[in-house]
């Protein structure tokens, strides 16, 4: 198996985000976990998503020194090293303002497997990081966050956004476009009226063996890399 290019990976992650529609102009970010135990590679503050190439993609340190790469960090880089720090099963972090996250986390009632998309998050309900609704600039305040997230593929941030995590950049992309899409089927739904039906506990094992092996995951990122792609989001 081949091991990993961080850079290239950390820049198919940013433009995949830019592909499913996550942007918030040059805020969020993606970062994948440096192989060498240095910090994590991320790109650089003051670029979007769809404008991260090679040259845009920093090496930061767990206490946020720029160890390579050109360009600045983003002062909300606790929120990988830190949660990278807490999870040694993880291999990347990704952050975003989704609209549909902000909106439903400020109803504060519970995810419900309306669909595909919210089964990762639902066994246990969504964790919610209520710390800050501010900027995650402190290392005290990341190591908060991933004390929330736990075990769990993400957690909302209320009046924030969202952070995913997983083994892979794949699989934290993914989340995050889950993670979104979950709440905002939700979202419309009770617009329409009182929510009735929605995976049990059965349904939800089930649908997480058939419907979210790592192959899925890895298959939707495949596509939103190709997308990327053909759209001129990817980075050389």
């Amino acid at each position: 198996m081949n091991e990993v290019d961080p850079v290239r990976e950390t820049v198919r992650a940013n433009t995949a985000l830019a592909a499913a529609g996550q942007s918030d102009m040059v805020w969020g970010h993606a970062s994948v976990r440096d192989p060498e135990g240095r910090g994590v590679w991320m790109k650089a503050s003051g670029w979007g998503f769809e404008e991260i190439d090679a040259d845009r993609v920093v090496l930061v340190s767990p206490d946020g020194e720029v160890l390579s790469g050109g360009g600045r960090r983003h002062i909300e880089y606790p929120i990988h090293t830190e949660l990278l720090a807490a999870r040694p099963d993880a291999g990347a972090v990704v952050h975003t303002h989704s609209t549909a996250a902000v909106a439903f986390a400020a109803l504060d009632v519970p995810l419900r497997a309306l669909s595909h998309d919210a089964v990762p998050f639902v066994r246990p309900d969504v964790p919610r990081f209520t710390g800050t609704g501010s900027l995650v600039m402190t290392r005290a305040l990341g190591g908060e966050l991933a004390a929330a997230v736990g075990e769990a593929a993400g957690c909302l941030v209320p009046q924030h956004g969202l952070v995913t995590v997983g083994p892979d950049a794949a699989s934290a992309v993914m989340y995050a476009v889950l993670l979104d899409r979950a709440c905002r089927t939700q979202l419309t739904a009770m617009a329409a009226g009182p929510l009735r039906r929605w995976s049990d506990d059965e349904e939800i094992a089930r649908k997480l063996r058939e419907t979210w092996p790592a192959s899925q995951l890895h298959a939707g990122y495949r596509y939103l890399c190709r997308l990327a792609e053909r759209t001129g989001r990817m980075g050389r």
